[in-house]
């Protein structure tokens, strides 16, 4: 399987690593982990070129076959593992874009923390949660994405004043308000190879759920 080298950060959720995500790891470059991210890598044998956190969670035997060289201690308790790896990773690193594996399928709250930090930075393309079945980003203004006809597609907002519109799809939406707490749209249906999507005011939140077993 050939990928294109790209930025990748792994969290701490729980992770099944497929051939896919495998590749994706393999090729990262730069490879990054997110404190027990750490220990994702090390069951492929992958070493981060560093590890990002307050590193209470990263096991014992990964520190010391990584070495305390490769971790960047950051202890502020007001921000999540991840935040400070993001930081890191566009802010310190110069990073243009990034893929994070292994951030969202843990535990509740760590899961709605990741998505509401993904909605704040807004980076489109530049920034995606990449699973096993879905990849996830946060859109300001307008894009368009591929397709497949058939596919899963959610779209929600944590702001109600942000006005969304989506085409190619199933059941399109017209500059409505689609929060969180009032009407998402939730597995809505590709129809086209194409699905465009306007967000004005703010941020929403675009799922591709697709078939990445593989």
């Amino acid at each position: 399987m050939r990928v294109k080298k790209r930025p990748l950060l792994v969290a701490g959720a729980p992770l099944c690593w497929t051939g896919r995500l495998a590749a994706l790891a393999t090729a990262a470059e730069p490879l990054l982990a997110a404190d027990a991210g750490a220990d994702h890598l090390a069951r492929l044998g992958l070493r981060p070129a560093a590890v990002i956190g307050d590193l209470d969670s990263i096991s014992d035997g990964t520190r010391a076959w990584l070495g305390e060289e490769a971790l960047v201690h950051r202890p502020d308790q007001g921000r999540t593992d991840l935040d400070k790896a993001l930081e890191h990773a566009f802010d310190e690193l110069g990073l243009e874009d990034l893929t994070v594996l292994a951030a969202l399928g843990g535990r509740t709250d760590h899961e709605a923390g990741n998505l509401g930090l993904l909605a704040r930075l807004r980076m489109g393309e530049r920034l995606h949660f990449e699973g096993l079945d879905h990849r996830i980003l946060a859109l300001e203004g307008e894009a368009v994405f591929e397709a497949i006809p058939g596919e899963t597609w959610s779209f929600w907002t944590y702001d109600p004043r942000v006005l969304v519109t989506i085409d190619g799809v199933r059941w399109p939406v017209d500059s409505a308000t689609l929060g969180a707490a009032g009407r998402p749209s939730i597995s809505n249906c590709a129809q086209a190879d194409e699905v465009r999507v306007v967000a004005d005011g703010g941020p929403v939140i675009v799922m591709r759920w697709f078939d990445g077993t593989p």
